[in-house]
């Protein structure tokens, strides 16, 4: 078994500006039908039929929903897991944290969106809680953490620093100038180590910094990229 995965950009997209050009949430005001030719396009170029990406209703959650075949809805969570393969699951972040998982020996994969108030809450325990009940091992699964407003640039009140980096160890951090600030990243990895992941990669970039890369701190209204992930047997 060979899993994938992939993170995009903002570039070779249909959207306009504030869209420009590779915008895949389907809820930010972007003309619907640039945004379906760019899932398509996607799609198309990870080799999978449009059908075979499923995406989510993301509302800053915990919810996590199994996805056993090509969506006949598009459930409303935080998080997707699948068994199947060349079924990719999608998660579109404009400086919330992808995270795509996998246990490639049991044929498992997940894509959760790991916003300041999910990640507070626990959005990748409950991603790993449902692995876990299809078959997965915590010691086997990796991690791959997108890119995400970084831990200089993330500036927030304080109360909700100390808030959040209570609920997220690790979490609290400083800016550049020395205000308060938030790293979701580190406070993720702790939290991942905690819960007995330890193969866990890291996309340093800074969305806020990179304009390759949607913001939403930097640009409102803008689009957002996405993190996908799947599996696929070996060819041989």
């Amino acid at each position: 078994m060979r899993v994938r995965r992939v993170l995009t950009t903002r570039a070779g997209g249909r959207s306009r500006p504030p869209y420009d050009s590779f915008n895949l949430g389907d809820h930010v005001g972007d003309d619907p039908a640039a945004v379906a030719a760019n899932r398509e396009r996607l799609a198309r170029g990870i080799g999978l039929d449009p059908t075979r990406v499923a995406w989510m209703n993301q509302v800053h959650g915990t919810e996590v929903s199994v996805v056993e075949g090509p969506q006949d809805a598009v459930p409303t969570a935080d998080a997707l897991v699948t068994e199947e393969p060349r079924l990719a699951l999608a998660v579109v972040v404009a400086d919330c944290v992808p995270a795509l998982l996998a246990d490639a020996e049991a044929g498992i994969v997940a894509a959760a969106h790991a916003g300041r108030t999910g990640a507070a809450a626990g959005v990748l325990p409950a991603t790993l809680e449902t692995m876990e009940k299809l078959g997965a091992e915590r010691g086997r699964i990796d991690v791959l953490l997108g890119p995400s407003v970084c831990g200089q640039c993330y500036e927030v009140p304080e109360a909700m620093r100390d808030e959040v980096e209570a609920a997220l160890p690790g979490s609290g951090g400083t800016t550049r100038i020395g205000t308060p600030s938030l790293d979701l990243r580190a406070g993720l990895v702790r939290q991942l180590r905690e819960q007995g992941v330890t193969a866990i990669d890291a996309d340093s970039r800074c969305t806020l910094e990179d304009d390759q890369l949607f913001s939403h701190r930097r640009t409102r209204p803008t689009g957002r990229l996405a993190g996908v992930v799947w599996w696929e047997y070996d060819r041989r």
